[in-house]
């Protein structure tokens, strides 16, 4: 559990630990996650099954993105630091980052990678489809928002079907264009299985919008058909944005998970 606070940029952190038997509801901040963010970024921790792996929690950026860290062995692997890279750094000095990956392109997901990635030497991957959209990460998106920086090129590309491993975890890329075009979800293996990062391809109760630029409809309906034959039922979704769930809730109770969905997203 990480507890502190970094007054230069705004970021608190406090966390949560939880069994293997209870739902992850990192994104709730239940147990000690410190109040207004500001903007900042918010860091809390979670073993998430027997093992000695942990997930900590940053909320960062403006509209206030979740960034997730998993350790297993004391490596370190970041997940969507779109904004406050050299304060996740900070609060990440215990262990050693290895490698950041963006979910997707859009600059509240990458616009902290390029500190993070400064600050700690690690790799940064993300889809090839999406490297351009990422690059713009420090300018004004459509909807008026910019980020840290720009993200820097990726040090490797990754599609569906490989695997990324740290200590004794191990992560599946799964491709889910929709959202985006170069869109991935990472399924957990090793210790890390029963835990998926899926970015903004699904939330709890909804899914990613795809009327920004690059969104595709049938693209992301086809995702969320594929993930609902491929993800185990009792594992927990970490999100882009707000509380994390299991795909059991989303599987019975998420409209766009329903055979034959297709309504359009709603984040």
């Amino acid at each position: 559990m990480i507890q502190g606070r970094d007054e230069d940029e705004g970021c608190c952190c406090g966390g949560h630990e939880h069994d293997a038997s209870e739902d992850c509801g990192c994104g709730s901040h239940e147990g000690g996650c410190c109040g207004d963010h500001g903007g900042g970024c918010c860091g809390g921790g979670c073993g998430h099954n027997a093992s000695d792996d942990q997930i900590r929690m940053f909320i960062v950026g403006p509209i206030e993105t979740d960034c997730y860290a998993y350790v297993s062995e004391g490596e370190c692997l970041v997940v969507d630091p779109g904004n406050s890279g050299a304060a996740i750094a900070r609060h990440l000095e215990d262990v050693r980052v290895t490698t950041i990956v963006a979910t997707h392109g859009h600059g509240d997901h990458v616009g902290g990678a390029k500190a993070l990635r400064d600050a700690t030497g690690a790799r940064f991957l993300m889809h090839e489809a999406d490297v351009e959209l990422a690059g713009r990460a420090g300018e004004a998106s459509e909807l008026g928002r910019s980020y840290d920086d720009d993200a820097p090129e990726p040090d490797q590309t990754i599609a569906d079907g490989d695997v990324i491993e740290l200590g004794t975890a191990s992560f599946r890329v799964i491709g889910a264009p929709g959202h985006t075009p170069g869109g991935i979800v990472l399924l957990g293996q090793g210790t890390a299985d029963g835990v998926a990062f899926v970015g903004d391809t699904l939330f709890k109760g909804s899914c990613g919008r795809t009327d920004l630029a690059g969104g595709d409809h049938d693209a992301l309906m086809a995702t969320l058909a594929r993930l609902r034959e491929e993800i185990p039922a009792r594992t927990t979704l970490f999100c882009g944005h707000g509380d994390s769930t299991t795909m059991m809730e989303e599987l019975e109770g998420n409209p766009w998970l329903q055979p034959g969905a297709a309504s359009d997203g709603m984040h």
